[in-house]
Parts: C-alpha cells; structure tokens; sequence
C-alpha cells in the first residue's frame, strides 16, 4: 500500500477575496480523504491593492513597471498566507508534510510563457516550518503547455472516487474552466469568462464585490446590441469555440466596453447572459447529453446563471451532491498537485494545457 500524505492547499482565485485552504490526506494517486476546509477572507487593504494592482497590468511590461509595488503587495498576501497556515494546522490539530502554495494570480499569458502568482514560497517556508510547494505552473509553460488549468488530474480523482463513467466537471471561477473524463480518457481546457467580468462590473458600479445568486443581474434586462458585440468580439478571438483547441486565459482577455453605458441592473443581465451563451455553446460541443456536468467554483452558487444553463436540459449537478464543497474543490486540488510533485508525478497532460508530453510542475523550498 503507497504512503499517505498529509497536505494543505491554499488558493485564492480571481476574485481575489481570501484565501480558501484544505488539508487533505492523500497517496498522490488514486486515495484522498478531506480533513478540513476553511475560508480566510482578505483584509481590505490587500483586497483592494489586489485588485488595483490587476486593473493596472495589461501586458507583460506593467508587471516590470509596477515591480516595486507588486515585491511589496507579494510579502504582505505571503505572510497573510503564514497566519492562515498556523490558524488551519492549530484548528486541525494535523501534523502537515506539505504546503501546496498557489498564490495570488494577477497576470496569464500562455504565448508569452508567463503566468504570474504573488506569493513567496521560501518565505512561507521559513515562517511555517514546512515544506511548501509552488510555482506550479512554469514548467508547464517552458515545455509548451498553457499553464491552465492544472485541476483535471484531480478532477479524474473525483470521477474515480464518485464512480461516474462519463462526466464534464465545469469550474466557474473568474474563468470558466472544464476536465472532461470519458471512462480513462481525460481532456482540459479553459473556455470563457466566469464570474470575472460579473464581478468586475459589481465592484465598479455599486459597493458590492459580486451579484449575490444573481439577483441584481435579475432586476435587469439584456440588452441585445450589447450582447451581440460581445459576442462577436468573443468569436473574432482565434479558435475560442474550437473544441479540439486548448487555451488558457487572462480575466482582462475580454473586452469589457461594450456595457459601460447601461445600468448596473441592465449591465448585470448582460454580462450573465453572455456568460451563460459561453458555457451553453462549449458544452453543446463537447456534451450529447449522456455526460454528467458537474459544477464546481463559486459561480455555482449564482442561481440565477445556474438557471440557465439547466434549462438547456443537461445533465446537470453541483460537485455538493457528493459530498464536495464546491468553494473548496481547487484548494483540495493544490494540496493534492503538491503530493504529485513531491512524488514525482505527472500534473498537467498534452490534452489538458497542451504541454507535449506529461509534464512534472512545482518548486519545493523546505524549512
């Protein structure tokens, strides 16, 4: 029997409102069972200068520009990291082998081979005493892949443990990504915006950070000439719809100026609606409706897109029937990638970032 592991992921998506950690004991493989979830919200200051830094990098060369603030904005998200690990470990009272540390995304961009992640994985280590884990991505990137999305190998864990034959998970984050499993042959892709473009639109206009189960986009109305610019402008991308094409994305990848003279109602709607036709449109590519969708990532719990996805008649579930938090599945996935990267073992694959050959990712720094 292989060797069991006792690991903590921590994750924090685009929305970049906290940090979601999972303690997760695991033999890298085929075995794993949750210890403990927990959600650490972000303090103003870092929420704020998170989401500032985000909006002022649109290349590669912002992130030179503005390197100063981001070393300063990355020592503070890494030891809030620090607090986070000794509050979860003393809760737990768990005696963690490894820290999977993904870090704050704040740039993508797979033709440059970029993908950028604040958080100091050798500070972590010293301040926690453990062996942390991350840089996930970047191995991926020089051998060709796109560096996303890295859960489909947790995710054909999942398929496994809940025994699904045939099953599409759809993770709705700030982007929209999905791991198709059919029996053993697993395939990834990024497709679209998420919550991203909801959530940045919420936070502009009014004094929320997101559209709580939808319901300002419900008071709303589509507006179609607006809806039908985004949608062009989606399509003019290259191979976007493309089934067989593997992609990763940035949050400022799509073109945000088309609703920015409607209401925050209308605008709402708008921006739900194309999201919706996004997910509709790739999984009617890659469903014939014997597939079982399962839904993770905290778009799920937005009612009002969910909504129109099931009128599709798909077969449709949240990753909670069985048992899942659905805030928690990328967490528990990070925890898990750090197991596999310790173990020497495969995290992305040629048909899930496009990588040429399965490729091994993480940097380790121990205490």
């Amino acid at each position: 029997m292989s060797k069991s592991y006792c690991s903590l992921g921590l994750m924090s998506g685009t929305s970049a409102d906290g940090v979601d950690a999972s303690i997760i004991q695991s033999n890298g493989d085929t075995e794993y069972e949750v210890v403990l979830d927990k959600y650490f919200i972000y303090n103003q200051d870092i929420y704020e200068n998170v989401h500032n830094i985000k909006e002022k990098i649109n290349d590669s060369n912002d992130l030179k520009n503005l390197s100063e603030k981001i070393q300063l904005l990355e020592k503070k998200i890494t030891l809030f990291h620090v607090d986070v690990v000794n509050k979860i470990a003393k809760e737990s009272k768990s005696n963690i082998d490894f820290i999977g540390f993904h870090g704050q995304t704040i740039f993508h961009n797979a033709k440059e081979k970029i993908s950028r992640q604040l958080g100091d994985g050798k500070l972590l280590s010293k301040h926690t005493k453990k062996t942390v884990i991350c840089d996930f991505r970047q191995n991926d990137l020089k051998n060709g892949g796109h560096g996303a999305p890295l859960t489909p190998i947790f995710h054909k864990l999942l398929k496994k443990k809940f025994k699904i034959e045939k099953v599409i998970f759809v993770n709705i984050g700030g982007i929209v990504n999905t791991t198709t499993i059919l029996y053993d042959h697993m395939s990834g892709k990024d497709i679209g915006p998420g919550m991203c473009l909801i959530d940045r639109w919420i936070r502009q206009k009014t004094k929320k950070n997101y559209d709580e189960n939808g319901k300002i986009a419900k008071m709303g109305k589509v507006n179609k000439i607006s809806l039908d610019q985004l949608m062009e402008n989606f399509k003019k991308k290259e191979n976007i719809l493309d089934k067989d094409v593997i992609q990763s994305f940035d949050t400022k990848y799509f073109d945000f100026s088309f609703v920015k003279n409607l209401s925050v109602e209308d605008g709402a709607a708008t921006l739900t609606e194309f999201t919706a036709k996004i997910i509709i449109s790739a999984l009617k590519l890659m469903d014939n409706h014997k597939e079982e969708i399962v839904l993770c990532g905290g778009g799920r719990k937005n009612n009002f897109l969910v909504n129109k996805l099931k009128k599709e008649n798909f077969n449709i579930n949240l990753i909670d029937k069985y048992g899942v938090d659905g805030d928690f599945v990328e967490s528990q996935a990070f925890a898990y990638l750090a197991i596999r990267s310790y173990l020497n073992k495969p995290i992305s694959f040629p048909k899930t970032t496009g990588v040429k050959e399965p490729c091994l990712g993480g940097v380790m720094f121990k205490s």
